[in-house]
């Protein structure tokens, strides 16, 4: 076979705009990981990728706060593309000129952050030129589309900022803990972020940087907003299943505190800060989830809203409407 029959027939399997598209995104990894972070770049580089997954590897070395949910991310973007593929694809392409607005502020993002070394700042600029070429050679129709999944990658980026809720997450967390075991007469006091338990011989639980309920926030957060976006159909309805992700976190929680708290005050302490606390995170992140979802289906078929059938007459033929 001749060399221009062999690229006449790649350029039908692989038009211009995907060749443009694929060199554009390989061009913009190579920047990224040569010029895509400026801090600590004696231990990591200056890939932002790898200052990024060294924070998803690491859960005690950045203020407590566990980002292993981030290796999921983004195949999970992945896959909300997908769902979309016939429309990406069926939609007319354009050239579509507005792109190149977010496109350049991306790059402007990228520059500034290198500046600051501040590598999520940098992070936060790949996504948006990474979202942003496709955008340009296919049209809005497709840059809508992969809006969601693009800016879903946000949960990859680790948050300094959400360090800051630690210690008050803690808190409430122990309060409404404590509020709640004197409540059912098992007697306790809290001091700080600690809960001393009077009843079952007595034993101290100290609600840690890593049981502040943090990391199930950011993991049912990032769940939340994903299966929104799948389940629901309204905006409205979707960013309110995403806020109560909060509540939902933070009870659960304090359901899990409460619950080791009875069994150190039934059983002793060794079993409820060993075998039970170790595991019983993984149960209550499982109900916390099924919860959410039964909310999802309530959001998405309101009680109220229901039609209601009508009921059959004698003959077996539904009453006609007045």
């Amino acid at each position: 076979m001749s060399a221009p029959l062999k690229t006449h027939r790649l350029k039908l399997v692989f038009g211009h705009r995907e060749m443009v598209l694929a060199l554009s995104y390989i061009a913009l990894v190579i920047i990224f990981v040569l010029r895509g972070n400026f801090s600590q770049t004696d231990v990591m580089g200056h890939s932002a990728f790898r200052w990024m997954t060294a924070r998803w590897r690491d859960t005690l070395s950045y203020g407590g706060v566990d980002y292993s949910h981030g290796w999921l991310i983004p195949f999970v973007s992945l896959w909300l593309v997908w769902r979309r593929r016939n429309d990406i694809v069926s939609t007319p392409k354009s050239v579509e000129p507005i792109a190149l607005i977010p496109l350049v502020a991306g790059l402007c993002i990228h520059y500034a952050g290198l500046q600051v070394a501040q590598t999520r700042i940098s992070l936060f600029a790949f996504i948006v030129v990474a979202w942003s070429l496709p955008f340009y050679l296919y049209g809005r129709v497709v840059g809508g589309a992969l809006l969601f999944p693009a800016a879903y990658l946000i949960f990859c980026i680790p948050l300094n900022f959400l360090n800051s809720f630690t210690f008050p997450l803690r808190l409430l967390a122990t309060m409404i803990s404590a509020g709640l075991l004197n409540g059912l007469n098992i007697a306790c006091i809290r001091s700080g972020t600690r809960i001393l338990l009077t009843a079952g011989g007595g034993c101290a639980l100290d609600v840690a940087d890593p049981c502040s309920g943090l990391r199930s926030l950011l993991a049912i957060g990032a769940i939340a907003a994903a299966y929104g976006y799948v389940a629901l159909d309204r905006n409205w309805k979707k960013w309110a299943l995403f806020v109560l992700a909060v509540p939902l976190a933070i009870i659960g929680n304090v359901a899990r505190i409460v619950t080791v708290s009875i069994i150190a005050a039934a059983f002793g302490s060794e079993l409820a800060l060993d075998l039970y606390h170790d595991y019983s995170g993984y149960f209550v992140f499982v109900v916390v989830v099924l919860t959410m979802m039964g909310i999802a289906r309530v959001l998405s078929h309101p009680p109220l809203l229901r039609p209601v059938k009508p009921a059959p007459d004698k003959s077996g033929n539904p009453e006609a409407s007045p």
